[in-house]
């Protein structure tokens, strides 16, 4: 009955000490990074090393509770090491979080207009070349920068710095040529480097195992990178693209020319929604002439 009261009077001395501004936002803004954390967990092998220390701290309370003394000074010595032991296992997730939060857009860095001016024409020349490669069974791998540069990427291929062609891509990506085997990546809408080695996926084991080199490593680089891919099967000339650590295969023409866009140039999201609203308005306004 003592504890009881004690506990109440703690509530009550909590409740009288709270500030409704500054603690709301200050719980809320927990409440966000646990809610982040626990998304990026459970999208990586992390879920189960976090598994895994729930469970140690499971053991610690029970050996704690029957004074287990050998066996609680032991798990205090691995304790101690803990901190150090999470972040050494846990650096790729670590990284990974961190490349996530440094992508996230408190504000647009290029605007609308310029991105249209850079990529308007570009996407019609991969669109192209990705026809025409597709048409020959030519294997092609090409990685478009946005916001995340990829200079570590670019390091390991030759820079090209030339503007985009059909004839360019399709001399590159020849089977024969010295350039062909890697990726191409580009920049600001020119082919800024060729023959690059990108990472492999973080799961690499969960992937299609039907799915060749060009198109894991297209999955791995949207992992580390907010690119966006585009791959040519060297088998079957489908064409797909891989973005934020997606595939999207099978894709026509047409289809992957709305994709780009979709990524690329930020107005199309607002042009494809008032083209919407004026048709609604059109039907609305047959309707009532009807």
């Amino acid at each position: 009955m003592q504890s009881l009261s004690q506990f109440m009077s703690e509530i009550q001395l909590a409740a009288s000490d709270y500030h409704v501004i500054v603690d709301t936002l200050d719980i809320a803004l927990i409440a966000y990074v646990i809610y982040k954390g626990i998304l990026i967990i459970r999208e990586t092998r992390a879920g189960q090393l976090v598994k895994g220390l729930f469970l140690m701290g499971g053991i610690y309370l029970v050996v704690a509770l029957l004074q287990m003394r050998t066996t609680l000074w032991l798990l205090n010595r691995v304790f101690e090491m803990g901190i150090i032991a999470v972040i050494i296992v846990f650096q790729p997730e670590l990284r990974s979080a961190l490349e996530r939060v440094g992508r996230t857009k408190v504000w647009h860095s290029e605007s609308a207009v310029r991105r249209s001016a850079i990529w308007h024409e570009p996407i019609s020349v991969i669109c192209e070349s990705a026809q025409r490669l597709s048409i020959t069974a030519t294997g092609a791998l090409i990685v478009i920068e946005r916001e995340v540069k990829l200079g570590e990427q670019i390091r390991t291929g030759v820079i090209v710095d030339a503007l985009p062609s059909p004839e360019l891509f399709c001399n590159i990506f020849f089977k024969n040529s010295p350039l062909h085997d890697g990726a191409m990546i580009m920049r600001d809408g020119k082919v800024y480097a060729a023959a690059c080695f990108l990472p492999k996926p973080k799961q690499e084991e969960d992937i299609d195992k039907h799915l060749g080199s060009r198109h894991r490593a297209a999955i791995g680089i949207s992992e580390v990178s907010d690119s966006v891919t585009v791959v040519v099967s060297e088998e079957t000339g489908g064409v797909s693209l891989a973005v934020n650590g997606r595939l999207i295969r099978n894709l026509s023409i047409e289809k992957l020319r709305t994709t780009l866009e979709y990524y690329l140039i930020p107005q199309v999201k607002e042009e494809t929604r008032e083209r919407k609203q004026g048709l609604f308005k059109k039907r609305e306004r047959t309707e009532k002439e009807k």
